[in-house]
C-alpha cells in the first residue's frame, strides 16, 4: 500500500478539522501510486462540498514550490468544465497544509472507474478531453517546466548506470543511448500549453465510454502539446504483452483531433515524441525499481513494458499517423 508515512485516527481528525467539510467518519489507505502517500476520506460533509476526498501526504519528487502551480490548476480547469477534483481549501483559504513536516493536500473525490484495458471508445473519449483540457488550460498564468523531460530521463538512467540496469534486464542498459538522442530533441517551436504528461488508465475515471474524472496532475507542466498525447498514446494503445492496438491509437488520435487538430510540424515528430515519452517511463520505472524499499508496500513496475513500446514506435516510424 502506498502510504510512506502512518498518521493515527487522532492525526487524520485534527488535519481534517481545518477544512470546512465536516467531521472525520473514515480514512483508509490507497494502494495505487508509488511517490505519496494517500488516503480516501469520508467526512460527515457540510455545504456542497460532498463527503469523499482525497488526502495526499507528498514524500518524493515534489518540490513544494510547484504545489500552488498543480493545485491552482485544477481549480482553473474545474472551473472552466473540465473533469477535474477541485482542490479543497482549509479555513485559512490555503490549499495545502503541512503535517508532520510534508505537505497535505485535500482534493474533491470524483466517481468512476478507471479502465483496465480501454476500449477504442474509451479512448476516444479520452483523446477529445485531453485536447478540451489543452485548450482551456492556454491561458493559464503560472507556468512550470518539465522535471521529467527527455534530458532528465538520460540523466536518471546514467544514475542508475548500466550494470544496476542489467540486473533488471540484460537489454535494458542498450536504452542509455536512446534516451541521450531523445534528449537532444528541441521541442520549444511546438504548440504549447499546460499539459498532464502522466495520463495512464489508472489516472482517468470513466462511466461507460464518459470520462468523468482526470486525476494525479503531480507531473503536470508547461510544455508541448503534442507529448502529452503521445504519453497518453504510449499509455493506453498498447495491450499486456505489449501488442499494438491499432483500434485503440486510432480513436484517440481521431478523439484529440475531434478538438484540436495536430499542426503539421507535430504530425511529423509525433513518432520520434513517442519514443521520449517512453523512454521517460523507462527511465523512472527503472529508478523505482531500484530504489523502492523493500519494505514498502508497493509493487514494482517493469521497465521494460515501455522499452518494447519505444521500439514499436521506432519501428513504425511516420507510418503511425497515416492517414
Amino acid at each position: 500500500m502506498a502510504v510512506y508515512t502512518h498518521l493515527g485516527a487522532e492525526d487524520l481528525a485534527r488535519l481534517i478539522a481545518q477544512y470546512d467539510v465536516g467531521e472525520l467518519v473514515s480514512a483508509k489507505g490507497i494502494a495505487e501510486g508509488v511517490s505519496n502517500s494517500n488516503w480516501l476520506v469520508e467526512t460527515t460533509g457540510s455545504g456542497s462540498s460532498g463527503t469523499r476526498f482525497i488526502l495526499t501526504l507528498y514524500e518524493r519528487r515534489i518540490d513544494y514550490a510547484d504545489l500552488p502551480y498543480f493545485l491552482d490548476l485544477l481549480d482553473h480547469l474545474a472551473a472552466k468544465g473540465c473533469p477535474v477534483p477541485r482542490t479543497m481549501h482549509d479555513r485559512s483559504g490555503a490549499s495545502f497544509r503541512m503535517e508532520q513536516g510534508k505537505a497535505a493536500a485535500l482534493i474533491e473525490f470524483l466517481p468512476g472507474v478507471s479502465p483496465t484495458r480501454p476500449t477504442p471508445q474509451q479512448a476516444r473519449a479520452v483523446g477529445a478531453v485531453l485536447a478540451e483540457l489543452h485548450l482551456a488550460a492556454r491561458d493559464f498564468p503560472l507556468t512550470r517546466a518539465n522535471a521529467m523531460d527527455f534530458a532528465a530521463s538520460a540523466a536518471i538512467l546514467d544514475n542508475c548506470g548500466a550494470e544496476r540496469l542489467a540486473t533488471i534486464d540484460p537489454d535494458l542498459p542498450a536504452m542509455l543511448d536512446h534516451a541521450h538522442a531523445a534528449a537532444a530533441l528541441d521541442l520549444s517551436a511546438l504548440p504549447q500549453s499546460q499539459t498532464h504528461t502522466d495520463l495512464f488508465p489508472d489516472n482517468v475515471l470513466m462511466l461507460g465510454d464518459r470520462v468523468t474524472g482526470l486525476i494525479d496532475f503531480y507531473f503536470a507542466c508547461t510544455g508541448a502539446m503534442v507529448l502529452d498525447l503521445a504519453v497518453t498514446h504510449a499509455a493506453w494503445c498498447f495491450d499486456s504483452e505489449n501488442a499494438y492496438r491499432a483500434d485503440c491509437g486510432a480513436a484517440l488520435f481521431e478523439g484529440y483531433q475531434s478538438v484540436r487538430r495536430l499542426e503539421p510540424e507535430e504530425r511529423a515528430l509525433f513518432p520520434a515524441v513517442a519514443k521520449g515519452a517512453a523512454l521517460r517511463f523507462v527511465a523512472s520505472r527503472a529508478e523505482d525499481w531500484l530504489e523502492t524499499p523493500d519494505d514498502a508496500l508497493v509493487t514494482r513496475k517493469d521497465p521494460m513494458q515501455f522499452a518494447r513500446r519505444w521500439q514499436f514506435y521506432d519501428e513504425s516510424g511516420a507510418g503511425l499517423l497515416a492517414g
